[in-house]
């Protein structure tokens, strides 16, 4: 069954937001020279940072990231894509509109993250940050056991795991740069994964509802 063009555009958004997220913080991060970047150390938002200094008293690291910029506006075109993406292909997934509320807040939680760094306002950054670790896992959990998805399920497990762990300065041995990105990456990585299967076996994606939508066109 094909999907409708709206439908099909939610879906390649929601494809392109994690491999742009994941491009963005490889090539942030390799611009990085005194100190290298590290993925078990540094937090991802270590890579906005808009200037070089000690940053985080809990946990004393020098940060200087020259492409921060670069970085921050991939944050934002993240939560932009999340957000259409999740919002264009709600009734193709028969996603409730609990989970997707939360789950939208988690995405738009990134794009707050990007327009307010760490280093310039870490109230509403921190703000940021409980949206992606809180609500946006939680919205997986809730969709993955709504919907019997497997892939929700664990992807939302996964992410509420690290962020009670990152938020309890537990690392389990992967250093705690390495959990934050458990609890922020599930979201935008599941995104892929249903936008991709949305393109390509949609009559296997919420078929009851995709037949409604589908007749609506």
């Amino acid at each position: 069954m094909e999907i409708n063009r709206v439908t099909r555009a939610g879906a390649l958004l929601l494809a392109l937001a994690a491999p742009l997220f994941l491009i963005a913080n490889l090539v942030v991060g390799l611009a990085w020279t005194e100190p290298a970047f590290s993925w078990a150390t540094n937090n991802v938002s270590d890579l906005g940072n808009v200037t070089c200094g000690v940053w985080d008293t809990t946990r004393p690291r020098y940060v200087c990231s020259p492409w921060h910029d670069a970085m921050n506006v991939a944050f934002v075109l993240t939560a932009v894509l999340l957000v259409a993406g999740l919002l264009l292909t709600r009734r193709a997934r028969g996603q409730g509109r609990w989970s997707l509320a939360a789950m939208v807040a988690g995405a738009a939680g990134l794009g707050l993250a990007g327009a307010f760094p760490a280093d310039v306002n870490e109230n509403v950054h921190l703000l940021a940050a409980v949206l992606v670790f809180l609500p946006g896992n939680a919205g997986l959990l809730a969709l993955g056991w709504a919907r019997r998805s497997p892939a929700a399920l664990v992807s939302g497990l996964l992410g509420l795991t690290g962020a009670v762990l990152f938020i309890a300065q537990q690392d389990a041995g992967m250093g705690l740069g390495a959990m934050e990105r458990v609890a922020v990456f599930p979201l935008a990585i599941w995104a892929c994964y249903a936008g991709c299967r949305l393109l390509i076996s949609p009559n296997r994606v919420g078929a009851g509802s995709l037949r409604q939508w589908s007749a609506g066109r």
